[in-house]
């Protein structure tokens, strides 16, 4: 927001330096990005005020003048201008005149490129001189013709003098919609500087027939547009606002139209009220001979109106639209519509002032990729008692700078008036939170200046009353900010706290949740963060040959930004395979982690379910390039269960099973899940080739986990158990057995571990083969056995005793031999 000084002064006394005033505005939340110094560099000694005084024929151009320029010197100037607003015969004009020396901006050069002002001859003319346009002196992109000021500007004042200005970029965070105008940031300044606020009292002098018996206003829907006011103002004339108007506009960074339309700008920028403009000729009555009619309604879907830039929109049946009797003339808040556009021709004026519910506003804006500065102001939620004001504000204007006659009154509908929250705040409270005891009158006079209404109780408590205006202002912590925003939190003095600390709860989920991020960034894995949001052709590519996803089964987006992301996700392996396509594009090898939810809808319930997950991805080799190593082997299936055995082991679940999993994204044979104590935690496998081949990825193997992180966490320990170490010897024998394929190395290891009993320590997988010396169907697997006791050396003849239960549990369970 550009707020000028000049402008400003004229509602509140600005009595602190420039600088310091944005700094106290900054620490009461209103950030000054910038000050803007408007014609710092204009030159005192050679720009002026000028009056052209007398305006002659170029004796060898036709398309140039001579202008002859009082500019406050001994002599006036004789200078060559082309200017189209400047004509033979023309006197008494005041313009912007520099003198030869003077730097300016080039008006015919794109930016803003600085040139020094020449003595030259113009077709054989001499012009030590020249007249001004707007761009020359950098106050807009105008360049066509001279900039013309007020009659009354004294001719020769340095221009800085006279225009010079400055403004203050301001941004607003969105609960400071009240101060989205030049009287909200007046009320913030004067509060902060104890200095008087002035606004605006305009006054209704209406002649003729009153509003309300020449047009109708209906809300039909009250939720979306809590209030509606029209002023009628007729016999306009349609021609330029006045120039302290157009200046105040362009330093706010607007551009100026025609009085009408500047007008509307122009009371929505000093009091923070939009207000839309309707040739009132235009406007059609429900049924023939009746006033026109202005009905506030939802859209019905598919309904069409063409908006002021042209375009045709489409409304859905959620969208508020401004109609007459014969249909949409405006979109509620965010533009208005073609057909009833004020125009050169405009004699009669509809004004509309209004209140819409800002959600609504915002919406639409999205929906149609639509905003305005409307918009903007309304999207934040506006007072709903500004628009009389407002009205009034620019009927009056319109009346001084337009001619208009404005209808008596104005048609006000209001259904249901806005209550004002009435509040209790205890000065206790106050310096609770801020850590500062403030008077009870101190305290009042900080909000009283903010506009709020406060009394005391007699309880030694206020009651303070919350303006329409400050919607943000529900509770008493809320007061107590405003009471420290004002306050100055700088002041704010370093006290020790008056109590201890009080326990710190820990967060075990949070901490078992990073625990699993480091163990895997120990594993030598990378954290991602990709998006909540998805589409389903991108989760359509986990399942190749099968069934599309079911839309009914996901949440979408009601407005999404993109329709790349218009569903929440339900799996985290498409946004993995994706960054895993990218990552190996770029490095050459990933291995990759993200914890994040997914949003699972609940039947019967309203908000999804947002349970934790954690997906793992892995393709390359083993090992990155070096130098003198041989290249590794692609990573695979085994280096995934690794990661994930060690997770689980770090994070205390070690009674874990694995089972084979037939699924389409995954490589028959290549894909498992896994599960603890009855839970299941997870699948994980190497990627189908087609899955491969439709996220773009190498023609090796690929590798991807998702596990359930909320099962993980509920079974994490975060004590270990410790043991000492046995003093004696163990003992390792190698077993090596010929089972049925079907049979799953963990149930073969499951027997072995339950016939081992105690003096078992360790039972480890290392070899499996299949060739000529085993029976088809079979497979032989061998184990490296250890034995070992905490309280003696164990003899051959114990090792053998378990070692033969073993072998026997192997045969009677699994139908097991051992081979020779």
């Amino acid at each position: 927001m550009r707020v000028p000084i000049s402008w400003l002064r004229e509602y509140v006394d600005i009595t602190l330096p420039i600088e310091e005033l944005a700094e106290r505005l900054t620490l009461a939340g209103l950030e000054v990005e910038q000050i803007e110094r408007i014609g710092d560099w204009w030159d005192r000694d050679r720009i002026f005020v000028g009056e052209v005084v007398e305006v002659r024929p170029h004796p060898n151009a036709d398309r140039l003048v001579i202008a002859v320029v009082d500019y406050g010197a001994a002599e006036p100037m004789a200078v060559v201008t082309g200017a189209p607003n400047l004509k033979v015969g023309d006197r008494g004009v005041k313009v912007a005149f520099a003198t030869a020396g003077a730097r300016i901006i080039d008006g015919h050069a794109e930016g803003q490129q600085m040139v020094t002002l020449k003595p030259s001859k113009i077709r054989g003319v001499p012009s030590e001189g020249m007249v001004l346009s707007e761009k020359e002196l950098g106050i807009s992109e105008a360049h066509e013709g001279i900039m013309e000021l007020p009659p009354d500007a004294p001719v020769g004042t340095p221009l800085v003098d006279y225009l010079g200005d400055t403004v203050l970029h301001i941004e607003l965070t969105p609960n400071l919609a009240h101060a989205l105008s030049i009287t909200g940031i007046a009320r913030e300044v004067a509060a902060l500087t104890g200095q008087k606020l002035r606004l605006p009292a305009p006054i209704l002098r209406g002649v003729g027939e009153p509003a309300e018996r020449q047009v109708t206003v209906e809300i039909a829907d009250p939720d979306l547009c809590p209030r509606y006011v029209a002023a009628i103002i007729r016999n306009v004339e349609i021609g330029p606002s006045p120039f302290w108007m157009q200046r105040r506009l362009t330093l706010a960074g607007m551009r100026p139209i025609n009085n009408v339309v500047d007008i509307t700008n122009y009371v929505m920028l000093e009091i923070g009220q939009p207000l839309h403009a309707f040739d009132l000729d235009l406007l059609r009555p429900k049924a023939p001979g009746e006033r026109p009619a202005i009905i506030v309604r939802r859209a019905r879907s598919g309904e069409q109106m063409t908006t002021l830039d042209g375009i045709e929109r489409t409304f859905d049946d959620q969208m508020l639209l401004i109609t007459d009797g014969g249909g949409p003339v405006a979109i509620a808040g965010v533009m208005g519509g073609l057909e009833s556009e004020v125009t050169e021709g405009t004699r009669n004026i509809l004004l509309e002032a209004a209140n819409f519910y800002y959600l609504s506003v915002r919406r639409t804006s999205q929906m149609l990729k639509l905003t305005s500065e409307a918009a903007q102001r309304f999207g934040r939620g506006l007072d709903p008692e500004l628009p009389p004001l407002g009205a009034v504000r620019a009927a009056e204007l319109m009346s001084q700078y337009a001619r208009g006659e404005v209808a008596p009154g104005l048609v006000d509908a209001y259904p249901a008036p806005a209550e004002r929250p009435v509040i209790e705040l205890n000065p206790s409270e106050v310096e609770r939170l801020l850590g500062v005891g403030l008077p009870a009158d101190r305290i009042q006079g900080i909000l009283e200046s903010l506009g709020f209404g406060v009394v005391a109780t007699g309880r030694g408590t206020l009651s303070v009353t919350v303006p329409t205006h400050r919607r943000d202002v529900s509770l008493p912590a809320d007061l107590v900010e405003e009471v420290g925003r004002i306050y100055g939190y700088d002041n704010l003095p370093s006290t020790l706290m008056a109590e201890a600390l009080p326990e710190q709860t820990r967060n075990l989920s949070l901490i078992l949740e990073q625990r699993t991020r480091d163990i895997l960034v120990g594993c030598g894995l990378q954290e991602i963060i990709t998006y909540s949001m998805t589409n389903l052709a991108s989760v359509g590519r986990l399942f190749p040959g099968g069934p599309a996803p079911d839309p009914e089964q996901y949440i979408r987006l009601a407005n999404p930004l993109s329709q790349e992301r218009n569903i929440l996700r339900q799996t985290l392996q498409d946004a993995m395979l994706s960054t895993l396509a990218e990552t190996y594009r770029i490095a050459g090898r990933a291995m990759l982690f993200e914890v994040g939810r997914v949003y699972l809808p609940r039947p019967g319930e309203v908000l999804p379910g947002e349970p934790r997950r954690l997906c793992i991805g892995l393709v390359g080799n083993r090992g990155p390039r070096a130098w003198g190593c041989e290249v590794t082997e692609p990573l695979d299936f085994f280096d995934l269960k690794g990661i994930i055995e060690a997770l689980l082991d770090r994070m205390g679940i070690r009674q874990t099973s694995y089972e084979p999993l037939e699924s389409p994204t995954f490589q028959p044979g290549r894909a498992a899940r896994v599960r603890a104590d009855g839970q299941v935690l997870g699948v994980f496998g190497e990627v189908h080739p087609a899955v491969r081949e439709a996220f773009d990825l190498p023609s090796m193997r690929v590798a991807l986990a998702e596990l359930d992180l909320e099962a993980i966490i509920s079974l994490a320990t975060t004590l270990r158990q410790m043991e000492p170490i046995s003093r004696y010897p163990a003992v390792t024998q190698d077993l090596a057995v010929i089972v049925d394929q079907a049979v799953p190395a963990a149930r073969v290891l499951e027997v072995i571990r339950q016939a081992g009993g105690q003096l078992l320590r360790e039972a480890v997988l290392f070899d499996v083969y299949r060739g000529p010396q085993i029976p088809p169907g079979k497979v032989s697997l061998a184990y490296a056995l250890t034995y070992q006791a905490p309280d003696r050396t164990l003899t051959d003849e114990e090792v053998a005793r378990v070692q033969g239960r073993i072998v026997r549990a192997l045969e009677q369970t699994l139908g097991a031999s051992l081979r020779a």
